[in-house]
Parts: C-alpha cells; sequence; structure tokens
C-alpha cells in the first residue's frame, strides 16, 4: 500500500515538474497568459537590430524577401508558450490580439493563415524558433505599437503543429531609440476594421497628411463596396480628403463627435 502512494505521488510530481515553466521566466506585463499555458523558452537581451515582417515571409533565389518591415533596436524579452491540446495557436493568438487592442494597441501588420507565407521561414528565420514550423493554414502573426508601455513593440506568432501540438509565441521590444512614424498596411487595416467593426485612430492629426490619406485610399478601394462612417473633429477634413483620393462620397457618411483623431466604423 505504502508502495503504492509512492509510487502514485513521484508520478504526480513527474507531471508537475514537466509542467512547470522555465527557470527564471514570466509572462509579459502587458498580456495576461492564455488559461493552462506553460513558458518554454524565455529569452531577455539587448538587441542591435529585430526585424519584424509587414509583409508575408518567402524565400525567393535562395534569399529572404520581405516587401515591408520595421526595424528597431533595444530590449528584447522573448516568451514561447505550449498551450494545452484541447486549443489551437490561434485560440491563443485572438485572445492575446483583443487584449491589446483593449489596451489602445496600434496593428501595424496582421496576417493569418497562408497570406503569411512560409511557417517554416517564420519560425526559423524570423523567430529562431523550429518548434514553431507548422501547416501555413494554421498560423497567424500580428506585429502591435503600444504607445501606452513606453512605446514598445509587440509580436504575437500563433500556430498548430502538423502533430496537434499548439504554440503561442510572444515578443515585446522596448526601442532604445522613439518609434516615429509607422504606418500599417492597408490590408490589416481593412482586416481590423472587418473584425471589429471599426478603426480608432487616436493619433491622426486634424489636418489630413499625405501618407495617412494614400492608406485609408487604399483601404477603402480593396473593397468598392464598402460603407463606412466617419467620425472625430477632424472627421469633414478627412472625408473631404478621400474625396479628393477618388472614394465616392456616397461610400463615407459623417458622425457628429468632437474626440481627437479618427475613427471609422463599418455600415452594415
Amino acid at each position: 500500500m505504502r508502495r503504492g502512494l509512492v509510487a502514485i505521488a513521484a508520478l504526480l510530481f513527474g507531471v508537475g515538474a514537466s509542467a512547470a515553466d522555465v527557470t527564471g521566466s514570466a509572462d509579459l506585463q502587458v498580456l495576461p497568459r492564455y488559461p493552462q499555458a506553460r513558458i518554454i523558452d524565455y529569452r531577455q537581451e539587448p538587441v542591435l537590430e529585430r526585424v519584424y515582417p509587414q509583409d508575408s515571409v518567402r524565400r525567393i533565389s535562395g534569399r529572404l524577401r520581405i516587401a515591408q518591415q520595421v526595424v528597431s533596436s533595444g530590449q528584447l524579452t522573448a516568451i514561447t508558450y505550449r498551450l494545452p491540446d484541447s486549443h489551437s495557436g490561434i485560440e491563443a493568438f485572438e485572445q492575446a490580439r483583443r487584449h491589446l487592442l483593449e489596451q489602445g494597441g496600434e496593428l501595424l501588420y496582421w496576417c493569418e493563415g497562408r497570406d503569411c507565407g512560409s511557417s517554416s521561414l517564420w519560425a526559423n528565420s524570423i523567430f529562431g524558433r523550429a518548434m514553431l514550423y507548422g501547416p501555413e493554414a494554421q498560423q497567424a502573426y500580428l506585429l502591435a505599437r503600444l504607445p501606452e508601455a513606453a512605446d514598445s513593440l509587440v509580436a504575437l506568432y500563433g500556430i498548430t503543429r502538423g502533430n496537434g501540438r499548439p504554440y503561442l509565441h510572444v515578443e515585446q521590444l522596448q526601442p532604445d531609440q522613439p518609434l516615429g512614424d509607422l504606418l500599417p498596411s492597408a490590408a490589416t487595416l481593412l482586416r481590423q476594421l472587418r473584425n471589429t467593426g471599426e478603426l480608432r485612430l487616436a493619433r491622426l492629426p486634424d489636418e489630413p497628411v499625405a501618407d495617412w490619406g494614400e492608406l485609408l485610399a487604399g483601404m477603402l478601394r480593396l473593397d468598392s463596396t464598402l460603407r463606412v462612417s466617419l467620425a472625430g473633429r477632424a472627421a469633414p477634413a478627412w472625408r473631404e480628403a478621400l474625396i479628393g483620393g477618388r472614394i465616392a462620397a456616397g461610400r463615407m457618411e459623417l458622425d457628429d463627435s468632437d474626440e481627437t483623431g479618427l475613427t471609422i466604423r463599418l455600415l452594415r
């Protein structure tokens, strides 16, 4: 009887130990942990150059090709979570994405599935974690700016491997230098608008600027059936700028608001 109890206790201890986080690891303060996830890889280090894609990643003629990217130096914290088998990498990714938006995060790039490009390149060339390689249809990547967290960058990569093991990789970079002006991609803005029903662009000035005008017009051109409302004290000026960018006036309504920046809402 005693031997049986000892064996059971040893078994339970072994399970607990195997499920523990790696020594010295901790969650990011800006991102709560997914339920029952555990940290299997944790690194904190200064980096002279960290490259975050704002486009799908591909290899052409043996070279990694990224059309648009953010490059910065600073203090990097990188965490890889092993998720419970009953969930997927994209589920954990979605929870983290929603939390970042609730904190005022500004999406710079967001892709899912095959739109992200090669999972092998994301795993090995971008994040340096071979365990993150899996079917391209089961991946999702996001790059966000967190102005309220010392203006840092946060990257997420969710994947479920072919063997069914799900992972979420999270990185936060505290830059050495100010990030300056960073523009998202038009496709990312459209994906966010369709998913959440609105875009809150608090940094936009009251006087329309050319780069943002071109970006917003490009977003609306990606779906010619899209109708939106514009809110904010500068909304009339931005509407005129978009009309000047060849966006039909009938596609844009104005909402009364004295808020700074611009809020774009999807009209159903």
